[in-house]
């Protein structure tokens, strides 16, 4: 499905279909982008599959600052979602080698090829990865993830992340839903 617009005008409709994609394919694993914990909340009915909620890290806005509050942390975990926050695979130490010194680096680069199919897939290929990397998720297994262009979710994916240090055998077999590019 492609969306006319991007955001999260779109997130209602995504889940619905990240969901349905999930059960039809037997797959038992959801990884969402959520800042806010908003996305991933609306995930909350799903207690048979096993939800992984990847929040930006800290320092992402502000030093030492993470967008999501510790009450929400602890809400997800209460209903049974579980919370990554940990260094995003695709910028981390080599975006502030950019910002530092110009120039872009060999991750930047993969990060900007994603994005030529949208934000979120790029953001789908990263948190896949990043909870693969945290032990979160099986190996070789197909997931689906859950992004966003910015706000809310927009674009959902079947994947099998490879870990970070073999991330060209990550494998995009489906996207189930994203914005069309204008």
């Amino acid at each position: 499905m492609y969306f006319n617009e991007k955001g999260k005008v779109n997130t209602e409709k995504t889940i619905e279909l990240a969901v349905k994609a999930a059960k039809e394919n037997n797959i038992s694993n959801i990884v969402v982008a959520s800042c806010s914990g908003n996305t991933a909340k609306c995930l909350k009915d799903q207690k048979d599959l096993n939800i992984i909620c990847v929040t930006h890290a800290y320092g992402f806005k502000n030093p030492g600052k993470n967008e999501m509050t510790d009450d929400t942390k602890e809400e997800l975990k209460n209903i049974g979602i579980q919370v990554l926050t940990t260094t995003h695979v695709l910028s981390g130490a080599e975006r502030g080698i950019s910002k530092k010194f110009g120039g872009i680096n060999p991750v930047e680069i993969v990060a900007y090829s994603l994005r030529m199919l949208g934000q979120g897939v790029k953001v789908c290929a990263e948190i896949s990865i990043m909870a693969l990397d945290s032990g979160l998720i099986p190996y070789g297994e197909k997931v689906i993830a859950i992004g966003g262009s910015a706000y809310g979710a927009d674009t959902a994916v079947v994947i099998t992340p490879a870990h970070a240090n073999d991330v060209f055998q990550t494998k995009i077999h489906e996207i189930i839903c994203k914005p069309r590019q204008f």
